[in-house]
């Protein structure tokens, strides 16, 4: 993999991390993540 690969790849991974922090900004998502996670231990 040359350079551009891998400026390519830590690009997608930091915009990745980028889109997961902005929903924790959400509350509804946070609501809803609960509720999800919760429904499975029922």
């Amino acid at each position: 993999m040359g350079r551009a690969g891998k400026l390519a790849v830590w690009t997608a991974v930091a915009a990745a991390l980028a889109g997961v922090f902005a929903l924790y900004t959400r509350p509804q998502m946070m609501v809803a993540l609960g509720d999800m996670i919760w429904a499975c231990f029922r």
